[in-house]
């Protein structure tokens, strides 16, 4: 039986609003509606609602509090006392079930893939080598050599685990632990194999293809179900989890499902306006800037950004505008602003002080 007050995150003294608190939190995170294709994310809602449910049943919960259980205790009494049991003695309390037999599962493995903002517009495929626990090929992950197979352990009859009578306050109770003798297998190996050593798995350099959805975001985890290592003597392999890092793009950087991009424009083409060919990852846009633009302006191109992981479409492209003015000008030039200022009637610096002539000075 799960301890409900610790798939919730609260204190056994927990008062009802704070267990309802703690589940409303949970439940939106866990969601299945907002975790689309998660396995954990729905076995973990599931585990949030059915403690939930005890929790919020004050009868339930006063029965949970005293047996650990929120079962009805009486008639059926190996189902309401069997996890207190296994708490005191440890292994299966012997009402029916049983602990874990057979070969394990194979380990979890990590590894990482490195993208361009390219690949998580566009998505694709790319690969991750990881070193591996393999099936062995001459045993078949069996780990006994070729030409003979493993022999059913004697010591538990191929079950994989013992049963042991124990005598306490409650009476004579059963316990199912591990079989010393073969580990749990329920097989032992008289003749192993010389590669794997009965292991049943030696250890490789694997490379995997790797799918990278759309719109995926930086530190996202990709999980490779059965991509992990292979278990010992035929275990099921475990998963691999492959951790997402995004290099930094030297043009855009992301905002949410948005991209976002500083462009510098001539004060020139901010006053009179101008049309620019303006390069997005989807190739070349037609920009225009108006004329009088100002810096803090904002052009959005849509449909340009980051396609939305969970749903249709992508997000913009905001171009953020910064007029650039000019801070070393040649003779011409300054007369030709001069002349301009004083079409305008603007009051400007002498020429002593214009920077020009601070620098003619300095080699004069």
């Amino acid at each position: 039986m799960a301890d409900y007050y610790e798939t919730l995150g609260v204190d056994s003294s927990a008062t009802e609003e704070e267990i309802k608190r703690a589940y409303k939190k949970l439940a939106r995170k866990f969601h299945p509606d907002l975790n689309p294709g998660d396995t954990d994310a729905e076995a973990q809602f599931k585990e949030i609602g059915a403690a939930y449910e005890v929790l919020s049943d004050p009868e339930r919960r006063s029965r949970f509090d005293r047996f650990g259980t929120d079962q009805p205790q009486g008639a059926d009494f190996g189902a309401g006392f069997g996890d207190i049991f296994e708490a005191f003695f440890g292994g299966n309390a012997g009402f029916g079930g049983g602990g874990r037999s057979g070969p394990p599962r194979g380990e979890d493995l990590e590894a990482q893939v490195d993208l361009d903002l390219e690949d998580v517009v566009f998505g694709g495929e790319r690969e991750v080598s990881i070193r591996t626990a393999v099936r062995c090929e001459p045993c078949d992950g069996s780990g006994a050599a070729v030409g003979t197979t493993p022999d059913t352990c004697d010591e538990c009859g191929g079950a994989g685990q013992v049963r042991r009578v124990r005598q306490s306050v409650l009476g004579q109770m059963v316990t199912a632990t591990a079989c010393p003798s073969c580990g749990g297998l329920g097989k032992t190996i008289a003749s192993p194999c010389g590669l794997c050593e009965g292991q049943g798995r030696t250890i490789e350099q694997r490379t995997y293809s790797v799918e990278v959805p759309a719109g995926v975001d930086d530190g996202s985890t990709l999980r490779l179900t059965g991509r992990g290592a292979a278990g010992p003597r035929g275990g099921s392999n475990g998963d691999l989890y492959v951790h997402v890092r995004v290099r930094p793009h030297p043009t855009f950087r992301r905002d949410g499902d948005d991209l976002v991009h500083e462009l510098h424009v001539p004060f020139t083409q901010a006053t009179l306006g101008a049309h620019i060919e303006y390069e997005t990852l989807d190739g070349p846009e037609d920009l225009v800037v108006p004329r009088g633009t100002e810096s803090g302006t904002t052009f959005r191109m849509r449909g340009r950004g980051v396609p939305h992981v969970r749903g249709r479409g992508r997000g913009d492209l905001r171009v953020n505008v910064v007029v650039e003015v000019p801070d070393e000008l040649d003779e011409e030039q300054e007369e030709l602003l001069r002349r301009l200022a004083d079409l305008r009637g603007e009051a400007i610096a002498e020429p002593d002080q214009s920077l020009f002539s601070r620098i003619k000075s300095a080699f004069t």
